[in-house]
Protein backbone atom coordinates (compact mmCIF):
# COMPACT_ATOMS: atom_id res chain seq x y z
CA UNK A 1 0.00 0.00 0.00
CA UNK A 2 1.36 3.39 -1.04
CA UNK A 3 0.47 6.67 0.67
CA UNK A 4 0.37 9.82 -1.46
CA UNK A 5 0.20 13.35 -0.09
CA UNK A 6 0.40 15.39 -3.29
CA UNK A 7 -2.24 15.68 -6.01
CA UNK A 8 0.25 15.11 -8.82
CA UNK A 9 1.52 11.96 -7.08
CA UNK A 10 -1.89 10.31 -6.79
CA UNK A 11 -2.71 11.32 -10.36
CA UNK A 12 0.44 9.60 -11.60
CA UNK A 13 -0.42 6.48 -9.60
CA UNK A 14 -3.95 6.44 -11.03
CA UNK A 15 -2.57 6.89 -14.54
CA UNK A 16 -0.30 3.94 -13.95
CA UNK A 17 -3.18 1.71 -12.81
CA UNK A 18 -5.31 2.74 -15.78
CA UNK A 19 -2.48 2.12 -18.25
CA UNK A 20 -2.58 -1.49 -17.03
CA UNK A 21 -6.30 -1.66 -17.79
CA UNK A 22 -7.30 -1.76 -14.13
CA UNK A 23 -10.62 -0.45 -12.82
CA UNK A 24 -10.60 1.86 -9.80
CA UNK A 25 -12.94 2.17 -6.82
CA UNK A 26 -12.61 5.14 -4.48
CA UNK A 27 -13.69 5.61 -0.86
CA UNK A 28 -13.43 9.19 0.46
CA UNK A 29 -13.20 9.40 4.26
CA UNK A 30 -12.38 11.89 6.97
CA UNK A 31 -10.36 9.30 8.87
CA UNK A 32 -10.98 8.05 12.43
CA UNK A 33 -11.90 4.84 10.65
CA UNK A 34 -14.27 2.25 12.08
CA UNK A 35 -15.99 -0.89 10.80
CA UNK A 36 -18.49 1.22 8.85
CA UNK A 37 -15.67 2.69 6.78
CA UNK A 38 -14.05 -0.71 6.38
CA UNK A 39 -17.33 -2.11 5.02
CA UNK A 40 -17.09 0.54 2.27
CA UNK A 41 -13.48 -0.44 1.61
CA UNK A 42 -14.47 -4.10 1.25
CA UNK A 43 -17.16 -3.15 -1.24
CA UNK A 44 -14.62 -1.09 -3.17
CA UNK A 45 -12.25 -4.06 -3.36
CA UNK A 46 -15.09 -6.35 -4.46
CA UNK A 47 -16.21 -3.99 -7.23
CA UNK A 48 -12.92 -2.96 -8.86
CA UNK A 49 -9.32 -4.05 -9.40
CA UNK A 50 -7.83 -1.18 -7.40
CA UNK A 51 -9.12 0.34 -4.14
CA UNK A 52 -8.08 3.90 -3.26
CA UNK A 53 -9.03 5.62 0.00
CA UNK A 54 -8.65 9.27 0.90
CA UNK A 55 -8.25 10.63 4.44
CA UNK A 56 -9.07 14.31 4.67
CA UNK A 57 -10.97 16.27 7.32
CA UNK A 58 -12.73 18.74 5.06
CA UNK A 59 -12.92 22.17 6.71
CA UNK A 60 -15.60 23.59 4.42
CA UNK A 61 -18.32 21.22 5.65
CA UNK A 62 -18.05 22.33 9.27
CA UNK A 63 -20.13 25.34 10.24
CA UNK A 64 -18.73 25.24 13.79
CA UNK A 65 -14.94 25.76 14.14
CA UNK A 66 -14.98 23.98 17.51
CA UNK A 67 -16.56 20.93 15.88
CA UNK A 68 -13.80 20.92 13.24
CA UNK A 69 -11.09 21.23 15.89
CA UNK A 70 -12.60 18.40 17.95
CA UNK A 71 -13.01 15.99 15.04
CA UNK A 72 -10.98 12.84 15.88
CA UNK A 73 -7.78 12.31 13.91
CA UNK A 74 -5.43 9.31 13.99
CA UNK A 75 -3.94 8.81 10.54
CA UNK A 76 -1.35 6.28 11.70
CA UNK A 77 -4.05 4.01 13.13
CA UNK A 78 -6.15 4.50 9.99
CA UNK A 79 -3.27 3.40 7.77
CA UNK A 80 -2.79 0.21 9.80
CA UNK A 81 -6.46 -0.67 9.26
CA UNK A 82 -6.32 0.09 5.54
CA UNK A 83 -3.13 -1.94 5.11
CA UNK A 84 -4.86 -4.92 6.72
CA UNK A 85 -7.78 -4.57 4.29
CA UNK A 86 -5.44 -4.69 1.30
CA UNK A 87 -6.04 -1.14 0.07
CA UNK A 88 -3.82 -0.28 -2.88
CA UNK A 89 -3.33 3.46 -2.33
CA UNK A 90 -4.21 6.13 0.23
CA UNK A 91 -4.43 9.84 -0.53
CA UNK A 92 -3.85 12.18 2.43
CA UNK A 93 -3.79 15.75 1.10
CA UNK A 94 -3.48 18.88 3.24
CA UNK A 95 -6.15 21.61 3.36
CA UNK A 96 -3.78 23.91 1.46
CA UNK A 97 -3.53 21.36 -1.34
CA UNK A 98 -7.28 20.94 -1.64
CA UNK A 99 -8.05 24.65 -1.19
CA UNK A 100 -5.04 26.55 -2.55
CA UNK A 101 -4.77 30.28 -2.13
CA UNK A 102 -7.13 32.08 -4.48
CA UNK A 103 -9.51 29.15 -4.89
CA UNK A 104 -13.06 30.50 -5.18
CA UNK A 105 -15.10 27.83 -6.96
CA UNK A 106 -17.80 25.96 -5.07
CA UNK A 107 -20.18 23.18 -6.06
CA UNK A 108 -23.72 23.20 -4.73
CA UNK A 109 -26.84 21.23 -5.46
CA UNK A 110 -28.99 24.29 -4.91
CA UNK A 111 -32.22 22.59 -3.84
CA UNK A 112 -30.93 19.46 -2.12
CA UNK A 113 -28.24 21.30 -0.16
CA UNK A 114 -30.65 23.74 1.43
CA UNK A 115 -33.58 21.57 2.47
CA UNK A 116 -34.15 19.17 5.34
CA UNK A 117 -30.87 18.65 7.21
CA UNK A 118 -29.29 21.34 5.07
CA UNK A 119 -31.36 23.80 7.10
CA UNK A 120 -29.92 22.37 10.32
CA UNK A 121 -26.36 22.47 8.97
CA UNK A 122 -26.14 25.52 6.67
CA UNK A 123 -23.29 25.27 4.18
CA UNK A 124 -22.51 21.67 5.10
CA UNK A 125 -23.65 20.04 1.86
CA UNK A 126 -22.00 22.77 -0.22
CA UNK A 127 -18.72 21.85 1.46
CA UNK A 128 -19.34 18.16 0.87
CA UNK A 129 -20.27 18.66 -2.79
CA UNK A 130 -17.24 20.85 -3.42
CA UNK A 131 -14.68 18.52 -1.87
CA UNK A 132 -16.22 15.37 -3.39
CA UNK A 133 -16.13 16.96 -6.84
CA UNK A 134 -12.47 17.82 -6.32
CA UNK A 135 -11.67 14.25 -5.25
CA UNK A 136 -13.56 12.71 -8.17
CA UNK A 137 -11.67 14.96 -10.57
CA UNK A 138 -8.33 14.08 -8.97
CA UNK A 139 -8.78 10.32 -8.61
CA UNK A 140 -11.10 9.79 -11.63
CA UNK A 141 -12.48 6.49 -10.30
CA UNK A 142 -14.86 4.18 -12.11
CA UNK A 143 -16.90 3.81 -8.94
CA UNK A 144 -17.07 5.83 -5.71
CA UNK A 145 -18.45 4.19 -2.58
CA UNK A 146 -20.44 6.02 0.11
CA UNK A 147 -22.45 4.97 3.15
CA UNK A 148 -26.20 5.40 3.33
CA UNK A 149 -26.12 6.69 6.93
CA UNK A 150 -26.25 10.24 5.60
CA UNK A 151 -28.89 9.61 2.99
CA UNK A 152 -29.28 13.25 2.02
CA UNK A 153 -25.53 13.51 1.45
CA UNK A 154 -25.67 10.43 -0.77
CA UNK A 155 -28.44 12.02 -2.84
CA UNK A 156 -26.43 15.26 -3.09
CA UNK A 157 -23.45 13.33 -4.44
CA UNK A 158 -25.55 11.33 -6.88
CA UNK A 159 -27.09 14.57 -8.13
CA UNK A 160 -23.81 16.40 -8.63
CA UNK A 161 -22.36 13.43 -10.52
CA UNK A 162 -25.44 13.39 -12.76
CA UNK A 163 -25.62 17.14 -13.32
CA UNK A 164 -21.89 17.57 -14.00
CA UNK A 165 -21.76 14.50 -16.28
CA UNK A 166 -19.04 12.90 -14.19
CA UNK A 167 -18.13 9.46 -15.57
CA UNK A 168 -18.38 7.66 -12.24
CA UNK A 169 -20.84 5.25 -10.66
CA UNK A 170 -21.96 6.33 -7.18
CA UNK A 171 -22.60 3.30 -4.96
CA UNK A 172 -24.53 3.52 -1.68
CA UNK A 173 -23.79 0.93 1.01
CA UNK A 174 -26.16 0.17 3.93
CA UNK A 175 -25.37 1.64 7.34
CA UNK A 176 -23.21 -0.47 9.63
CA UNK A 177 -24.38 -0.49 13.25
CA UNK A 178 -23.02 -1.33 16.68
CA UNK A 179 -24.46 -4.36 18.47
CA UNK A 180 -27.03 -2.14 20.21
CA UNK A 181 -28.12 -0.50 16.95
CA UNK A 182 -26.25 2.80 17.12
CA UNK A 183 -25.04 3.79 13.65
CA UNK A 184 -21.25 3.66 13.49
CA UNK A 185 -19.73 7.13 13.30
CA UNK A 186 -16.37 8.70 14.05
CA UNK A 187 -18.27 11.16 16.24
CA UNK A 188 -19.33 8.35 18.60
CA UNK A 189 -15.86 8.42 20.15
CA UNK A 190 -16.60 11.91 21.48
CA UNK A 191 -19.71 10.84 23.37
CA UNK A 192 -19.64 10.55 27.15
CA UNK A 193 -20.64 7.09 28.45
CA UNK A 194 -24.05 8.48 29.39
CA UNK A 195 -24.60 10.11 26.01
CA UNK A 196 -23.38 6.99 24.21
CA UNK A 197 -26.05 4.96 25.98
CA UNK A 198 -28.70 7.60 25.29
CA UNK A 199 -27.87 7.89 21.57
CA UNK A 200 -29.35 4.45 20.86
CA UNK A 201 -32.72 6.22 20.93
CA UNK A 202 -32.14 7.27 17.30
CA UNK A 203 -32.13 3.68 16.10
CA UNK A 204 -35.11 2.86 18.30
CA UNK A 205 -37.00 5.68 16.61
CA UNK A 206 -36.18 4.35 13.15
CA UNK A 207 -37.21 0.82 14.17
CA UNK A 208 -40.55 2.26 15.32
CA UNK A 209 -40.88 4.05 11.98
CA UNK A 210 -40.33 0.80 10.09
CA UNK A 211 -43.18 -0.82 12.00
CA UNK A 212 -45.53 2.12 11.64
CA UNK A 213 -44.95 2.47 7.90
CA UNK A 214 -45.44 -1.28 7.37
CA UNK A 215 -48.72 -1.16 9.28
CA UNK A 216 -49.91 2.01 7.55
CA UNK A 217 -49.61 5.55 8.85
CA UNK A 218 -49.47 9.18 7.78
CA UNK A 219 -46.49 11.49 7.56
CA UNK A 220 -47.96 13.65 10.31
CA UNK A 221 -48.59 10.77 12.73
CA UNK A 222 -45.17 9.28 12.08
CA UNK A 223 -43.40 12.60 12.60
CA UNK A 224 -45.12 13.09 15.96
CA UNK A 225 -44.29 9.54 17.07
CA UNK A 226 -40.61 9.92 16.13
CA UNK A 227 -40.28 13.22 17.97
CA UNK A 228 -42.05 11.82 21.01
CA UNK A 229 -39.75 8.80 21.33
CA UNK A 230 -36.56 10.84 20.87
CA UNK A 231 -37.66 13.56 23.29
CA UNK A 232 -38.32 10.97 26.00
CA UNK A 233 -34.51 10.75 26.15
CA UNK A 234 -33.59 13.78 28.26
CA UNK A 235 -29.99 13.83 27.01
CA UNK A 236 -31.15 14.45 23.41
CA UNK A 237 -31.56 18.07 22.29
CA UNK A 238 -31.92 20.03 19.04
CA UNK A 239 -33.99 17.21 17.56
CA UNK A 240 -34.71 17.46 13.83
CA UNK A 241 -36.94 15.01 11.95
CA UNK A 242 -37.57 14.92 8.21
CA UNK A 243 -39.76 12.51 6.24
CA UNK A 244 -39.37 12.82 2.48
CA UNK A 245 -39.77 10.96 -0.80
CA UNK A 246 -36.90 8.49 -1.05
CA UNK A 247 -35.80 9.39 -4.58
CA UNK A 248 -36.24 13.16 -4.67
CA UNK A 249 -36.40 14.13 -0.98
CA UNK A 250 -39.53 16.09 -1.85
CA UNK A 251 -41.78 16.83 1.15
CA UNK A 252 -44.71 14.50 1.76
CA UNK A 253 -48.08 14.83 3.45
CA UNK A 254 -50.85 12.39 4.29
CA UNK A 255 -50.80 8.58 4.03
CA UNK A 256 -47.43 6.97 3.26
CA UNK A 257 -47.86 4.84 0.14
CA UNK A 258 -44.37 4.95 -1.44
CA UNK A 259 -40.78 4.53 -0.14
CA UNK A 260 -39.78 7.31 2.26
CA UNK A 261 -36.47 8.59 3.58
CA UNK A 262 -36.49 9.04 7.35
CA UNK A 263 -33.81 11.50 8.48
CA UNK A 264 -33.29 12.36 12.11
CA UNK A 265 -30.65 14.18 14.08
CA UNK A 266 -30.15 15.08 17.71
CA UNK A 267 -27.43 16.57 19.85
CA UNK A 268 -25.94 14.65 22.75
CA UNK A 269 -23.72 16.93 24.78
CA UNK A 270 -21.74 18.83 22.16
CA UNK A 271 -21.97 16.04 19.56
CA UNK A 272 -24.55 16.18 16.76
CA UNK A 273 -25.51 12.70 15.54
CA UNK A 274 -27.56 11.74 12.51
CA UNK A 275 -29.29 8.54 11.56
CA UNK A 276 -31.32 7.85 8.46
CA UNK A 277 -33.18 5.05 6.78
CA UNK A 278 -35.32 4.36 3.73
CA UNK A 279 -38.43 2.36 4.51
CA UNK A 280 -41.19 0.99 2.29
CA UNK A 281 -44.90 0.50 3.06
Amino acid sequence: MRVYKQIDEIRRAVGNFKSQGKSIAFVPTMGALHDGHLALVRQAKARADIAIVSIFVNPTQFENPDDLAAYPRDVDADLVLLQAEGVDAVFTPTPDAMYPAGAETIVETTALANMLHGEVRPGHFRGVATVVTKFLNIVTPDIAVFGEKDYQQLQVIRTLARDLFLPVQIAGIPTVREADGLAMSSRNARLSPEDREAAVVLNRALDLADRMVAEGTTVETLGTALRDIIETERRASNVAIDIAAAETLAPLVGPIATPVALMISAQFGDVLLIDQRVTTP
